[in-house]
C-alpha cells in the first residue's frame, strides 16, 4: 500500500491511494471462504459450493467492500502518521481518473481524494486590544425589584374587590359581532389574564377599577402576549385568529389580588436556610451579592460576542471554498441543492473561521481540556442541578458516577466538553485583553444581551 500526496495549493491537495493486489487479495478470500461456509444454495451443501460459484455471485461486492475499507485506513493512518490538519473529509476526486483499475479483472488500483487544509492562522490578541465588560448596576431600585419579586413568590393570592395594576382576572370571554351583539355560535372561553403585562394603556385604563361581574368590551389581542397566549386564552388554533371577531365581551367572573410575603425572620429562612439571614439590611447586602454573580455569565457571554466580531472582521482565514462546498453537499444525509448550498455557506463559513481561532487560540497558549477537570466540571453541573431544586447534592462517589454516566452519551459529552471549552476561553479573554468594566441599568443590559 502506496499513499502518494499532491499539492494542488496551500488549501487543497490529492491524496493517491495505490493498492496492490497483495494488499487485499488474502482479505477478499477469506471473505469469499466464509460467505462459501455460510451461502445456502440449491442442490449444494451447505461448505461444498463450488468457489467459481461464489466469486461469480459475491465476488465484485466483496472486492467493493475489501477496498473501501483497506483504502479508508490506509487513508487515515496517512493522515494521523504525517499530522495533517484537513477540514471536513477527504471525499473521491472529481472525474473519470479518480479510480484506476478494473473490478472485472483486478490487479492493481489507483483511488484519488481531495482534502481541504486547515490554513494557518494569526490571531491578534493582547493587552493592547480593549474591550468594554458591561456590568450590571446593582443599585437599590434593583435590589428592591429583586425582593419585590421574592415576597410576591412567596406570597398568596386573596380575593380582591376591585381590579388593580397587577391583580390576575379570572374572565370569561365571549366573541361579538360588529354591532356588540353576542354572535350566535361564536367563542365562548373562560381563562385568566394579568393585569401586570397588559400594555396597551387604554385597556389596561379600561379594565383597572372594574369590579367582580362587570362586563367591558375589549380586543384579545391587548390582554395577552403575542398570538400563541391569544389563541391559548380562547381555546382555538393560533392558526384561527385571522377568521374571528376582534370584538370580545368580557365578564369579570374573580379578582385575585396577590399579598406579598411580610419581611419576616420566617420569609428570610424559607429563602436561605435557618439563621442565615437575620434582617432587612442583611438581606439586602445578600440579594445584591446574587444578583452580581447572576449577571457574570451574561458579562461574560456579552464580552465574547465583542470579541468575536472583532476578530472575525479582522483576522484572516482563507478557506478552500470549492471544496468545502462539495464536501457539504457529499456528506449531507438528505439531497441539498447547489443553490442552497451558496445561501447558507457563509454563516456556515463564518462559524468554522471561529472554530479555527479557537483552535488556534488554544493552541498557541496550550490550552487543554483535561480528562478528570471535565469530569470534575461535570460534577459541578450536577450540584448546580440539584441546587435549581433546593436538593443537596449526593456523595462525591455516587457523584462521579453520574458523572461519568452523563459522559458516557456522545452528544451529552460533546456538550460539556463544549461548555468547558466556552468557560476557559472566556477566561483567556479576560486574563489577556484590557477591559473598559461600564456599568449600566438593567434595562440597558437587558438590550445590549439582546443585540
Amino acid at each position: 500500500m502506496n499513499v502518494i500526496r499532491e499539492d494542488v495549493d496551500a488549501l487543497n491537495a490529492i491524496l493517491k491511494v495505490q493498492v496492490s493486489q497483495a494488499d487485499y487479495q488474502p482479505k477478499v478470500k477469506a471473505s469469499l471462504e466464509k460467505y462459501r461456509k455460510n451461502a445456502k444454495i440449491p442442490g449444494f451443501r451447505p461448505g461444498h459450493i463450488p468457489m467459481g460459484m461464489i466469486q461469480k455471485q459475491y465476488g465484485n461486492s466483496v472486492l467493493a467492500d475489501v477496498l473501501n475499507k483497506v483504502v479508508n485506513d490506509s487513508l487515515y493512518g496517512f493522515i494521523h502518521e504525517n499530522k495533517i490538519e484537513i477540514l471536513g473529509n477527504p471525499i473521491p476526486k472529481e472525474g473519470a481518473d479518480s479510480v484506476k483499475g478494473d473490478f472485472n479483472n483486478p490487479t492493481e488500483f489507483e483511488f484519488s481524494y481531495e482534502i481541504g487544509l486547515t490554513p494557518s492562522i494569526a490571531v491578534d490578541l493582547s493587552a493592547k486590544n480593549k474591550y468594554d465588560y458591561v456590568k450590571v448596576k446593582i443599585d437599590n431600585e434593583l435590589i428592591n425589584k429583586q425582593i419585590d419579586d421574592l415576597r410576591r413568590r412567596y406570597g398568596k393570592l386573596v380575593s380582591s374587590e376591585q381590579v388593580g395594576d397587577k391583580d390576575l382576572i379570572l374572565a370569561q370571554f365571549v366573541e361579538l359581532k360588529e354591532d356588540d351583539t353576542i354572535l350566535e355560535g361564536g367563542i365562548l372561553n373562560s381563562s385568566t389574564i394579568s393585569m401586570e403585562f397588559i400594555e396597551d394603556a387604554s385597556t389596561k385604563m379600561i379594565l383597572t377599577g372594574k369590579k367582580q361581574g362587570e362586563k367591558v368590551i375589549i380586543e384579545p389581542s391587548k390582554v395577552s402576549r403575542g398570538g400563541k397566549d391569544t389563541a391559548a386564552m380562547l381555546g382555538i388554533n393560533e392558526e384561527d385568529l385571522a377568521t374571528i371577531s376582534s370584538k370580545f365581551q368580557l365578564t369579570i367572573n374573580e379578582i385575585k389580588h396577590m399579598e406579598m410575603a411580610d419581611l419576616s425572620q420566617e420569609l428570610f429562612d424559607r429563602l436561605f436556610g435557618s439563621g442565615v439571614i437575620n434582617s432587612e439590611e442583611e438581606l439586602k447586602t445578600k440579594i445584591g451579592e446574587d444578583l452580581k454573580g447572576m449577571f457574570i455569565g451574561d458579562s461574560d457571554r456579552i464580552l465574547t460576542r465583542y470579541i468575536y466580531d472583532d476578530l472575525i472582521n479582522k483576522t484572516k482565514v482563507d478557506l478552500p471554498d470549492t471544496f468545502l462546498k462539495r464536501w457539504i453537499r457529499l456528506s449531507n444525509e438528505k439531497p441539498i441543492l447547489p443553490e442552497q448550498i451558496e445561501e447558507e455557506y457563509d454563516g456556515y463559513a463564518k462559524n468554522l473561521k471561529w472554530q479555527l481561532i479557537q483552535g488556534t487560540i488554544f493552541k498557541a497558549n496550550d490550552i487543554k481540556l483535561d480528562n478528570q477537570e471535565v469530569i470534575e466540571f461535570t460534577k459541578g453541573l450536577i450540584v448546580s442541578n440539584y441546587a435549581q431544586y433546593g436538593m443537596p447534592a449526593p456523595e462525591d462517589k455516587e457523584l462521579t458516577e453520574n458523572a461519568l454516566s452523563v459522559l458516557s452519551k456522545k452528544e451529552e459529552a460533546n456538550r460539556v466538553a463544549e461548555m468547558l471549552a466556552d468557560q476557559k476561553l472566556i477566561q483567556y479573554f479576560k486574563n489577556t485583553v484590557k477591559l473598559n468594566e461600564k456599568e449600566v441599568s438593567y434595562e440597558e443590559f437587558i438590550e445590549i444581551a439582546k443585540n
